[in-house]
Parts: structure tokens; C-alpha cells; sequence
């Protein structure tokens, strides 16, 4: 497969990410962006009933901060009413609810992530044999049971003494921010954001990296890819197959289609052979059909950045070894997903059930507006 990943720098800075000529994702990041922010914040309440604190973090609504960490190693005082706290926005505001908070704080480098305020030393599932072995020892002995780390997939040909000196300089990042914490005012940035292109492209190369950045200006990070200038009209053909993903129903394979509809609490998807027939009776159609649409499915779900629950309804299949392959092909496209998911296998009504974790807007919600008049479908948002 071959990815390439196009980056322009004004008037926002836009990310867009083809693989074999095809948009798979497009990601945009303005001044009101905020996920990943470090900033101090105040607690304004605790609900205990809820197991959650809603934190002042100077935007329109609090932040909601759990009480407990999904980490059992992570370790912190306990929150009181008024007090600041340190925390980082895991999540975007987004609708009736405020920004998501945790005060497990990550800092992201190339080979490792650093987590200042844990004790858990983690290998990317993508590591095995000895050197998973290997890395874990690495990391016990450089965390010395004082803060954590999570070694990324770049790390497993990465060279020791250069994951060290990532650990370091993020060592050195973090006690920045502790310094700059304890004079700041409350509510105010730590940590602002970083380069979005530097994070999708050390995202993907556990991937298999991408084969050529087309930008309007020089990295300002270190890539091992071929680079090129990007064209004056690139993104304006981005932003035409853009508006093109916010249609419900969408073509593939030949008159085949797929229907998304996104409702509050989940996304369905209905594929349909439409009039592709195929050429080998109507079962073997079936068969050809779901596995086409995983696909195209797989890359509506990473372009309009659709999270949540999400229910497939695949044309019906008759035998259990059919189920498999189209399950076993729908984890092979999801391999390329930079994002967290997780498929749970067909119901008792012959849906597919899986979730996809939320980080940011969907694309929905970047590129539309409610109605003025009837509150109802939207309008279509410049970009």
C-alpha cells in the first residue's frame, strides 16, 4: 500500500492522508482546537455521585474530570472543591458536553510515550519475541519506578541510547511545565498544541510509515520519506472529496453501495448490493459484496472520524465460515486505523457490533451547522 500524506500549514494548519490515491483521513486544527492542552484548571464542583469533578479550564464549559483514573498505578492527591489542578484535555468539547479530562498526563514522543504521574511500564502490542522482552527491561530500569512510560512500535529498531534521549528531553519537558505550573494563573495553558502533521506521521509509522510528504513548507520534524512541494489546488480537491463524505449513501465496487446514518447515540451502516449482481450466484455475491464493503466502510469511518458504537448490517450470509472471513477482513482494514477500535463479532440478529474510540469531532461536526429554522439537518460549514 502506498500512503501519502499531504500537509498545508494556512490559514489552518490541514492534514490529509491518501493510501493508494484514496482519502482515507483528513484532520484540521485551528486556534479554538484543544485536545492534548496542558493547562492548569480549578475544581469548581465535586459530584460524588457522578465519581466526577467539573473543572474551570477558561473555556465556555467545565471540563469533566473523573475522580478515579483508569490506571490503577496512576497516583495523585485527592481533589478538593476550588483547589487548581493540573490536567490535560483527552477530549474536545463537543455539543452539550465540556472537554474530557484526565490528570494521568501523557507527553508523546517518537519511541515513547511519557506518563509523569504513573508507575506503568508498557510495549505496544505490536512489539513480540524477545525484543518485547528487551524494551521491557529498558524501560523498568530508565523509569526507576518514578514515572511511566509506554514504549511506541517505532522503538523496536529504534537504538537504546535514542529512546533514552527521548526519555530525557521529555523528563525535561515535563519539569517545564511543573515549574511554570506552580506561578500560572488559574485557569491558563501549560502546554499548547503541537504539530498535527508530526503527530499523524509518527502515528503511522507503526503503520509501515508513509512513502512520500507533500507540504507547502519544510517538515519541522525528522521523516525518513520522500518529500515534495505541495500543489497550489491540492486541498481544494481534499475539500471537494470532503463534502462528498457527508452524503448517507455511498457507491462502491461496481453499483454496490453502503448507508451511513449517524444518530446521537450510534452510527448504522446498511451495505447493499444495489445492482451489482456479480458473476458467481447470489451467495458468492453476498460474500463479494461485505468484503468490498469493509473496505470502504473501514475508510468512511477513519475519513468522516466517526466514533462510538457503530452497527454493520452486512448483506446475510449463510455460513459461519463466510462470517469469519468478512470479520477477519474487517480487522485487517481496521489495522490501518491510527485510532482504537474494537469488533465484537455478529449478534443473534446478524449485525456486526463494534466501537471506535472518540478523540476528536466527527467530520459532521466540523464541516455543519443546526438549522436557524428547524434545528434539523444543517449546513455545510467553509473550510
Amino acid at each position: 500500500m502506498k500512503r501519502e500524506i499531504l500537509i498545508a500549514h494556512s490559514p489552518a494548519e490541514e492534514v490529509a492522508v491518501f493510501e493508494d490515491g484514496r482519502l482515507c483521513e483528513y484532520m484540521r486544527r485551528t486556534e479554538d482546537s484543544s485536545a492534548e492542552i496542558i493547562c492548569i484548571g480549578k475544581v469548581e464542583r465535586i459530584v460524588k455521585g457522578m465519581n466526577a469533578a467539573f473543572v474551570d479550564i477558561g473555556e465556555k464549559k467545565n471540563g469533566f474530570l473523573p475522580l478515579q483514573e483508569k490506571s490503577q498505578s496512576f497516583s495523585s492527591s485527592q481533589l478538593q472543591s476550588g483547589s487548581p489542578v493540573l490536567v490535560q484535555i483527552k477530549r474536545e468539547a463537543h455539543g452539550d458536553k465540556g472537554a474530557f479530562l484526565s490528570r494521568d498526563i501523557t507527553l508523546c514522543g517518537t519511541y515513547v510515550i511519557l506518563m509523569p504521574m504513573n508507575r506503568y511500564v508498557g510495549i505496544s502490542s505490536q512489539i513480540t519475541g524477545k525484543r518485547r522482552d528487551e524494551l521491557a527491561a529498558l524501560g523498568r530500569k530508565a523509569c526507576g519506578d518514578t514515572f511511566g512510560v509506554v514504549m511506541r512500535s517505532a522503538a523496536e529498531n529504534a537504538q537504546t541510547q535514542d529512546i533514552l534521549d527521548e526519555i530525557a528531553q521529555l523528563q525535561e519537558k515535563w519539569q517545564t511545565i511543573l515549574k511554570q505550573s506552580a506561578t500560572a494563573h488559574v485557569p491558563s495553558v501549560l502546554m499548547g498544541k503541537g504539530s498535527l502533521a508530526e503527530d499523524i506521521y509518527r502515528s503511522y509509522l507503526a503503520r509501515g510509515g508513509a512513502e512520500r510528504i507533500v507540504t507547502d513548507t519544510a517538515p519541522d520534524f525528522e521523516c525518513d520519506c520522500e518529500t515534495a512541494p505541495l500543489p497550489a489546488d491540492a486541498f481544494d480537491y481534499v475539500h471537494r472529496e470532503l463534502r462528498g463524505a457527508l452524503q448517507r449513501k455511498v457507491p462502491f465496487q461496481g453499483g454496490s453501495n453502503i448507508v451511513i446514518d449517524q444518530c446521537e447515540a450510534m452510527t448504522v451502516v446498511d451495505v447493499n448490493t444495489a445492482s451489482f449482481t456479480g458473476q458467481q450466484g447470489i451467495e458468492a455475491t453476498a460474500l463479494q459484496t461485505n468484503l468490498a464493503a469493509c473496505r470502504e466502510i473501514v475508510r468512511q469511518l477513519r475519513l468522516r472520524a466517526i466514533s462510538g458504537i457503530i452497527i454493520i448490517d452486512f448483506i446475510d450470509m449463510k455460513s459461519d465460515e463466510e462470517r469469519h472471513q468478512v470479520l477477519q477482513c474487517l480487522e485487517t482494514e481496521l489495522a490501518n486505523d491510527r485510532t482504537k477500535c474494537v469488533v465484537h463479532g455478529f449478534t443473534s440478529l446478524g449485525l456486526v457490533e463494534m466501537t471506535r474510540k472518540r478523540s476528536r469531532k466527527s467530520l459532521t461536526e466540523e464541516m455543519t451547522a443546526p438549522c436557524h429554522h428547524c434545528g434539523g439537518t444543517g449546513k455545510e460549514l467553509s473550510l
